[in-house]
């Protein structure tokens, strides 16, 4: 069976680790390799695959060093330049069957937070980078805010108990966004106090279902509503499209939240 855990770099990545007790071991978006070596050491893991989601660093800053490590490895990742350790380069509709796992993946184009970013959906989960946050998304870096909206809607229609696994710990946070939008929503208030909790006692609140994000990320809700109301106040005009919904709620979480 499929195991997942959390390897945790930076102030608050997650880099996700993936065994299915075989001894081989898949990361997704290293973007440091110390605590990955240290846990494969520990563990007696095989490093066999990466699957990378998009080019920045704090994805990638550990491929150099998995790969010497680990020189039989296959990086996964999107047809970007700014990659260079890539050994596998995937898109849309392909497959992906990480040596070791019986569990495999189909890649999405997801751009949006980065033009070329990619999620890997397989097994009841999604691997989704930066694209979509547990109750946020990321923020419009070389794509656009109409490729992020579309992105999210693509995601939004997958069965609701998706497994999302998101790169940060940035949930308390987005839920707070998530309050200004529908500060009414009981949904979002009970939420909050589980969540809370659980970063309380040092837990991760992600992985996060997708029914979850449906019900309370307001980057998946810009057909409702109460949702258009306040993006359209904060536009100061009527929004056309959920894709401009969407733009309104993410250039107020940029510029009056963040």
């Amino acid at each position: 069976m499929l195991q997942v855990r959390p390897i945790h770099a930076f102030s608050d990545n997650y880099i996700w680790l993936l065994t299915e007790g075989s001894g081989s071991a898949v990361v997704v978006d290293p973007g440091d390799a110390d605590p990955v070596l240290e846990t494969l050491a520990a563990e007696h893991l095989t490093l066999t695959s990466v699957l990378v989601t998009h080019h920045h660093q704090d994805h990638i800053g550990g491929l150099d060093e998995l790969l010497a490590a680990f020189p039989e490895a296959r990086i996964y990742g999107p047809d970007d330049r700014r990659i260079h350790a890539l050994t596998d380069r995937v898109g849309e509709g392909d497959a992906c069957q990480p040596a070791g796992l019986n569990a495999g993946f189909r890649v999405m184009d997801v751009p949006g937070h980065t033009a070329t970013h990619i999620a890997y959906l397989g097994a009841g989960r999604l691997f989704c980078g930066d694209t979509l946050f547990a109750a946020g998304c990321g923020r419009v870096f070389d794509g656009t805010f109409e490729q992020l909206a579309h992105s999210l809607e693509r995601i939004a229609a997958l069965p609701g108990d998706t497994l999302c696994y998101c790169a940060h710990e940035y949930t308390l946070a987005n839920l707070g966004f998530a309050r200004w939008v529908e500060p009414d929503s009981a949904a979002l208030a009970n939420r909050l106090r589980v969540d809370h909790q659980r970063r309380k006692t040092g837990q991760p609140t992600v992985p996060s279902r997708l029914d979850l994000e449906l019900a309370t990320n307001p980057f998946l809700r810009t057909g409702e509503p109460g949702v258009i109301a306040v993006a359209e106040a904060f536009a100061g005009r009527a929004l056309d499209s959920r894709a401009e919904v969407f733009t309104a709620l993410r250039r107020w979480k940029d510029e009056r939240y963040d």
